[in-house]
């Protein structure tokens, strides 16, 4: 096959790469973590040219760490059930073994040689740290070269670009991602693969507190992997310094179906092509027909309410954090003002035309959409939702003497209410529109991470996919 070629999607036959039902063979001796290893780097070999989801592959690090925890398989005493996974790792986090260059020019050599927060539990916990995923330029929406896994003509999203793809490529059965705005839920809606955008604190993010809607999470091949791995950070680093954490069982949460879910449309629903509407329409249908009854915006006034607070929820977003993160991105313009993208400039102008009361007006329309938010939680289990809005979009770079596009990793629209609410999010790969993926996600009140993982798991048990065009 063309390597160039676009791969037809269809979730009712692709199957992704899966680590935790390796366990019972690498206990058995008839498979091992070296071995699991070496089955990823071949990939990585094959599809890496085309996909370029890498920033760097720490091999011979890699190596060392699986070769010692298949050791650890033979004699019965793994650390964890992610001992000797292969995971990636978005390259905004710090690594004591791979630089950080954040995707960013400015940053090209930077190598603090030490471990951010999650990435330490991770290392606890047995899991093979692979290599750093290309992210967008400094995690905001300047792309880099990352291709979509499906069709190198598109983005993978941004701006867990790399991690996105790494997954879905076969290349890793888990990557670590972070989310601002909808920098996790995207890409791996884009890519097909599960994720989880966990409450608002949930993993510590280590040395990225700056802005207050960050978050890190996970993309994995499976919802069992997902958990896992985000489990496993959160009982040896907890979450960010003041917050609860990710709390939930040791294990992945046995599927739950919901008596009752909320279809939320949020802004971007006016603007949805007719072939994703129609496939999500019929998504919802299948959910009906399992016996769950779907409440609309226009069935109670409390869900009205819901959806006219998170009516320009993407501009406040971008807005709250514009606005935090604008000193920092100031003194780097100024310390390098050639290793910074035009379209990060653009950014950080606009954001330094604001001002505190803008600002404030900003946390305000946050804080009354969280209300609003808790309001909802008794109606029902949850909020059902699209992911991004349709299949990923065509992207081969900016042309010289035109406008910067405005969103070349697409758009958030979708994913800009979990990161305002502080909700968890978990997106489940059911949908394919023209044989590319479309994302839908289950959304819960914050604290919620494994009851919404467990409605995610019902979901991609019970209700058949759907394929359009």
């Amino acid at each position: 096959m063309n390597a160039m070629a676009p791969r037809r999607y269809d979730p009712r036959t692709f199957r992704q790469l899966t680590f935790h039902d390796a366990a019972a063979n690498f206990r058995a001796g008839s498979d091992s973590p070296r071995a699991y290893l070496e089955r990823c780097l071949e990939t990585i070999a094959m599809r890496e040219p085309v996909v370029r989801a890498f920033t760097c592959v720490n091999e011979a690090g890699a190596r060392a760490a699986a070769d010692a925890a298949a050791a650890r398989w033979r004699a019965g005493q793994p650390l964890s059930a992610i001992d000797g996974m292969p995971v990636a790792i978005k390259d905004l986090l710090e690594t004591r073994d791979m630089p950080t260059e954040m995707g960013c020019e400015a940053y090209r050599g930077n190598f603090p040689r030490r471990d951010n927060a999650a990435v330490w539990a991770l290392r606890q916990a047995g899991a093979v740290i692979l290599g750093k995923t290309v992210t967008a330029e400094l995690g905001g929406a300047h792309p880099g070269p990352t291709t979509n896994p499906f069709d190198p003509g598109r983005t993978p999203g941004g701006s867990s670009s790399g991690s996105a793809a790494a997954v879905a490529a076969h290349m890793v059965p888990a990557a670590i991602g972070t989310q601002v705005g909808g920098s996790v839920i995207r890409p791996a809606a884009y890519c097909g693969n599960f994720a989880l955008k966990p409450t608002q604190g949930g993993i510590n993010r280590g040395e990225r507190q700056t802005t207050s809607m960050s978050t890190s999470g996970v993309h994995a091949g499976c919802i069992e992997d997902m958990w896992q791995v985000a489990v496993e950070i959160a009982r040896r680093a907890g979450g960010d310094p003041g917050k609860h954490g990710l709390m939930g069982p040791p294990t992945p949460p046995a599927a739950v179906r919901p008596e009752r879910l909320i279809v939320l449309e949020s802004e971007g629903w006016s603007a949805l092509d007719a072939a994703t509407r129609a496939g999500f329409e019929t998504l919802l249908e299948g959910i009906g027909r399992a016996g769950v009854t779907l409440l609309r915006r226009g069935d109670h006034p409390w869900i009205e309410a819901l959806e006219g607070a998170l009516g320009n929820a993407r501009a406040v977003c971008g807005g709250i954090t514009g606005w935090e993160n604008r000193w920092g991105h100031r003194n780097l313009v100024d310390q390098h003002p050639e290793g910074v993208s035009a379209r990060f400039k653009a950014v950080l102008a606009k954001a330094e035309a604001m001002t505190p009361d803008d600002y404030r007006a900003l946390l305000l329309e946050r804080e009354v959409a969280q209300l609003r938010h808790a309001a909802i939680a008794p109606l029902a289990d949850g909020i059902v939702m699209l992911s991004c809005p349709g299949p990923a979009t065509p992207w081969s770079g900016d042309v010289p003497g035109q406008p910067l596009a405005p969103r070349p990793t697409g758009d958030f629209v979708f994913n800009a209410p979990s990161s305002l609410l502080f909700a968890p999010a978990v997106t489940v790969p059911l949908m394919a529109v023209g044989g590319l993926p479309v994302g839908v996600q289950i959304m819960g009140q914050q604290h919620e991470d494994a009851r919404v993982t467990a409605l995610a798991r019902w979901l991609q048990g019970e209700v058949a996919p759907v394929v359009v065009g």
